[in-house]
């Protein structure tokens, strides 16, 4: 998703690799361009979601590197259980949604929102799946196209560099459809369903993990609204849905809801520890990345890096609206007013009328 802030690791390697590939002139101008955007919020909501996939384009040419250093190939949270590491928990997230899904060789399977294709490998692996990747950013696709390459998957799985909201694909293409933390991107998600109730088969399941506020937030409360904008802001979202309006814009986009559930709920672990680690909790150094000691080095490290020109130009900026993000998750989850696992299984029906 997605999509989500997160541990500010690798800050030599990071800065480095970001100027490498994008220049400090096109740097710079995706932070200009990802500000200007986010100036729009608390006013032109409709101004902001026309002018969506640019955002989301520029926010992950920013933020991909960041990701990929700290969280690996998979940038999602996971349910997780008592002493189950980050890395395994998020490999057994992944699988829960393929068995959902009921995934199986020959299958064709589409990936929403894939990042650099992560989940897709895992799961393509999992069940024998052949996954398309759906993203609109360049420069994550090129990565998940070496990764694919790297391990042998480049034969079942391949990448499709398109918007979420027209997928250039025939009505009923796909065998089932999933999205991880990533749809949250999308300006309407009525029509995000819709269209890709359209590129399902007749009787193909949809599954995602959605990015929602919960019951508990309040709309007219002005600490839950800072939250919600902080939230928005730190991961490039638009205007994040509740899990109830989650489940009626399905339902009117035309699925069939089979089952949803909030899996924070029943999560041994917060889903929020890997952002706020406590000091006894550090065993790797992505652990320490997240401590309020790590991000402090970190935060310190990059600014130096763009002070004598090692990082390009916005560096320190890029790292500050991904620490904003990152409090907003944190502070969110700690009072239960978000999640990132709104989970749901939904069926197109036989007989669909497509809308």
């Amino acid at each position: 998703m997605g999509s989500y802030s997160g541990e500010l690791t690798g800050a030599v390697g990071l800065v480095s690799n970001t100027g490498g590939l994008r220049g400090k002139d096109q740097v710079e101008g995706a932070v200009d361009g990802y500000e200007k955007y986010h100036s729009l919020h608390g006013g032109d909501v409709a101004a902001r979601k026309a002018s969506y996939a640019d955002m989301v384009n520029r926010y992950y040419d920013l933020a991909t590197s960041f990701y990929e250093y700290g969280w690996g190939e998979s940038f999602h949270f996971a349910h997780r259980v008592r002493n189950e590491t980050l890395r395994d928990s998020i490999r057994r997230h992944e699988h829960f949604l393929a068995l959902k899904l009921g995934l199986k060789p020959g299958d064709k399977v589409l990936d929403v929102g894939c990042g650099i294709g992560g989940p897709l490998r895992e799961i393509a692996i999992f069940s024998g799946a052949s996954i398309t990747g759906l993203n609109n950013n360049a420069y994550q696709i090129t990565r998940g196209e070496a990764l694919n390459h790297y391990f042998g998957l480049d034969k079942t799985c391949n990448f499709l560099k398109a918007d979420f909201m027209k997928i250039p694909q025939p009505d009923n293409t796909y065998d089932a459809v999933y999205e991880i933390e990533a749809t949250c991107h999308a300006p309407e998600p009525v029509n995000c369903y819709r269209e890709l109730l359209r590129v399902l088969k007749p009787g193909g399941c949809f599954a995602g993990y959605e990015w929602c506020m919960t019951a508990s937030f309040d709309a007219d409360n002005a600490e839950h609204r800072r939250i919600k904008s902080e939230i928005e802001i730190g991961n490039g979202l638009p205007d994040l849905q509740t899990v109830a309006q989650c489940r009626r814009a399905l339902v009117e986009a035309g699925f069939e809801v089979l089952d949803a559930a909030d899996l924070t709920l029943t999560a041994e672990v917060p889903w929020w520890q890997p952002l706020g680690p406590a000091l006894w909790e550090l065993r790797t150094p992505q652990d320490f990345a997240r401590h309020w000691m790590g991000r402090f080095l970190t935060r310190n490290a990059v600014k130096l890096l763009e002070k004598v020109r090692i990082a390009p130009g916005g560096s320190v900026r890029v790292q500050e609206f991904l620490e904003k993000g990152a409090d907003g998750l944190l502070e969110g989850g700690r009072k239960e007013l978000f999640t990132p696992m709104y989970f749901f299984v939904a069926r197109k029906p036989l007989q669909s009328k497509l809308r």
